[in-house]
This record gives structure tokens, sequence and C-alpha cells, in this order.
């Protein structure tokens, strides 16, 4: 396992101050959303210069861009910590559960969160996340500093074609339309809740991912459905 003292002591830097950007931001975002934010404030907060800012993030948005990268980050590591012996849908509940967690501890920064991806015309662009800075953001995780860095685009669709080839799902499930409910599912709970009741998003989440699923593993084509009704309707006339 890398440590974080192995590291150039630049690169160790940079990482240090771009999360304590993060961290002012997310502080303030609990009382205001980000338009009310202002830089010289976060500037402050992280005891930097004003203009230095630039140097970590072109635009005030690119704070939200970068905390999902840590947040999707957070996520496929604890994926990959519950292992293969573990079923689809207790992954997908394990990246559910952590985002509920977020959602708890930071309600307004992921109620601003759900106003970008609402904004966005186009995948923003990103860079990798150093290892300097995958290793201050979480300490002690083994493995983190090698793990891809996906979006819920990747992981959700895997863990779905997992849950297929498993036999967790039906053969003739549609990955592409699963992914899309799944996705309604992980936006819209917190987006009914996070402002009223931060708190109740895990539970809501794993009620109503219990009840997805139930209606994905019950999944019968509608050919299936009109062949098995015939039967019945021909009976009813005799």
């Amino acid at each position: 396992m890398t440590s974080l003292e192995d590291l150039p002591l630049r690169p160790r830097k940079f990482a240090q101050t771009k999360l304590a950007l993060l961290n002012a931001a997310m502080a303030r975002l609990d009382d205001a959303p980000l338009e009310a934010v202002q830089v010289k404030d976060l500037c402050e907060d992280a005891d930097i210069s004003q203009a230095s800012f630039f140097n970590y993030f072109p635009q005030k948005t690119d704070l939200l861009v970068y905390f999902v990268q840590l947040w999707t980050l957070d996520m496929a590591w604890h994926v990959q910590a519950l292992g293969g012996g573990a079923s689809a849908k207790d992954r997908i509940q394990c990246i559910f559960a952590a985002t509920a967690r977020q959602a708890a501890e930071h309600p307004g920064v992921m109620a601003e969160v759900l106003a970008g991806q609402a904004r966005l015309t186009k995948p923003p662009v990103v860079e990798e996340l150093t290892v300097a800075e995958r290793l201050l953001a979480f300490p002690g995780r083994e493995g983190l500093e090698a793990l891809p860095s996906r979006g819920l685009d990747s992981l959700l669709p895997e863990l779905l074609a997992d849950a297929v080839a498993r036999g967790e799902l039906p053969p003739r499930t549609d990955v592409t339309q699963a992914f899309l409910g799944l996705s309604a599912l992980f936006f819209g709970v917190p987006l009914a809740l996070l402002r009223r009741a931060p708190a109740a998003v895990g539970p809501a989440y794993e009620r109503q991912l219990d009840i997805y699923w139930a209606g994905l593993t019950a999944n019968v084509s509608p050919r299936s459905r009109r062949s098995s009704q015939v039967p019945q309707a021909r009976r009813s006339r005799s």
C-alpha cells in the first residue's frame, strides 16, 4: 500500500489545498447555495490567496464536480470491499447506503449536486484524481489509490449485468432500462426528502430498492404474459 509520506511534497501540498477548498465549500453549502458562496471566503478558509483558487478549480461549480469524483470513488471502494461473494443487489445497496450517509451529513451539498446534475448539458471535463488526493481524502483505505474512478453510469450497469449473469435477475432483463430505473430512484429519493428529512434518505432508499428489485426479478416479457393469459381466456368462454 502506498504511503502519503512516500509521495513528493509538491503533489501532497496541491492535494491538501484542493481538499481544503472543497471542505470549506462543503461547510458553507450546508447553510447557503453555491451561488451565494464567495470565492474569497473559501480562500480565506483554506488560507490561500484569492487568485490561487483558479489554479485548483477553473470555476466555482467545479467544486461540485470534484465532490462527485470523490463521492463515486468512495462508493466504488465500498463495493470492492464487499468482495465478489456479495450479491449484486447487496453491492448496489452499498452504493445507495454510502450516498445516504453523505445526504445525512451534508444535505446542502447533496442538494447542490442534484441541482448541478440537472443543469448539465454535457458531461463535465474532469481530471483523474491523483494518488495524493485519494490518500488524503480517504486515509487507511487499502487499494483505493489504484481503484478506477468511475461514475454511476459505469458502476450500476456493470452490477446489473453481473446480476443477470449470476441468475439474480432474469436473462431477459433489459440492463439499460433497469439502469434508468435505478438512476431515477437514486436521484429521486434525495430530491423528495433531502430538505425536510435528510436522515430518512437511507431507510427510503432501502425500501424503494427492495420494491424495485422485486419488480425486476418478477419481470415477464409482454409476449410471455399474453401467452400465459390465452388459456384462461379460452376457458372462460367454455
